[in-house]
């Protein structure tokens, strides 16, 4: 029978429809279109975007080959650096200038490389990018909260193929993580407790929706998936902001966020998917309750009209099946060195 399930943290109900249950083989892969033209992230193609903000080489000059990791701005960016926010009331209204910051990871010189065959090493190498460019962005007082996202694949909405992440700067703090403060500091007041820590601990105990673990990281299924094979990834000790984790920390999390990317590689053929590390808001002191995580989602199903008019999602996977599933599927030795 169907089940309503209720996400502990913001409310969200999802329908998990164990009428239309689906397993791995059942979700097919979806042909990319073919895309031409110069990719202006390949390496060689240095002139082809802005002049790069940091980059990780083993030699060239700046703006040139050589790089393994280069972070750029987004030549077409949401949201601009230059000049004041000037927030106004028109009517009933809200609104101010387009203030921010958009900039591109790029994760790879080379243009047939996703994550999934990165070595450890090498992820650990863009986490580190990715601290230093939160690092460098949390000290401009007009930036209220900083997001990592990742588009793979054309069904994610990337536009370009070559992999990259993309980083956005926002003068306000988004819905979607004020629904997560709300929802962490309702649990802490009346329990005084981090619900992500209590989130942990049941889920650890209970086992069935664990996908891997180390010795700082646990990746789960959430118990109200929105998304057939969804998987979460939280550090096992409390702490609030992604940025702030130490390099053993962080090379624990390269090592389960390969783990996961390359499950989710076999066991769904090459998926399209998003990715977001939610973090807490810039300079906010909300360490006490808010706790980091990142949250993977395949692109396997569509979201339509039902889940735009209602806000319910419909998964057709219960994460405890996806969880055993990824669980148990065995990978070849993860790759130490880029081919």
């Amino acid at each position: 029978m169907p089940e309503l399930r209720k996400d502990p943290v913001i409310g969200r109900w999802v329908v998990i429809s164990t009428e239309r249950g689906k397993r791995p083989l059942d979700f097919g892969r979806r042909e990319a279109t073919p895309r031409s033209g110069l990719c202006p992230f390949c390496e060689g193609n240095e002139d082809k975007t802005p002049p790069e903000i940091l980059a990780f080489r083993d030699g060239g000059k700046p703006n040139s080959p050589g790089w393994r990791v280069r972070v750029v701005p987004n030549k077409f960016p949401a949201l601009v650096v230059e000049g004041p926010l000037r927030p106004k009331g028109v009517g009933l209204y809200d609104m101010m200038n387009g203030i921010g910051a958009h900039e591109v990871i790029i994760e790879t010189p080379r243009h047939d490389r996703t994550l999934s065959d990165f070595s450890v090493g090498e992820l650990d190498e863009l986490l580190l990018a990715y601290q230093s460019r939160l690092n460098d962005l949390q000290q401009d007082q007009r930036f209220r909260y900083l997001l990592l996202f990742k588009n793979q694949g054309e069904e994610a909405g990337a536009s370009l193929e070559h992999s990259h992440t993309q980083l956005i700067a926002t003068p306000i703090v988004p819905k979607r993580v004020i629904e997560e403060l709300d929802g962490t500091a309702r649990h802490f007041q009346a329990k005084e407790r981090c619900i992500f820590c209590d989130i942990l601990d049941q889920e650890l105990w209970d086992g069935r929706r664990v996908v891997a673990e180390n010795p700082h990281f646990a990746a789960l299924a959430p118990f109200a998936a929105r998304f057939p094979f969804e998987t979460w990834i939280l550090p096992k000790s409390h702490a609030s902001h992604f940025a702030g984790i130490d390099a053993e920390q962080r090379r624990h999390f390269a090592a389960i966020l390969s783990t996961v990317l390359r499950k989710l590689d076999v066991a769904l053929d090459g998926p399209a998917y998003n990715y977001a590390i939610h973090t807490a808001p810039v300079n906010d002191r909300r360490d006490w309750y808010f706790h980091w995580h990142i949250e993977i989602m395949p692109k396997v199903t569509k979201v339509a009209g039902f889940e735009w008019g209602s806000g319910f999602y419909i998964n057709p996977t219960p994460p405890e099946e996806a969880a055993e599933y990824l669980r148990e599927l065995r990978l070849d030795p993860v790759p130490t060195e880029p081919p």
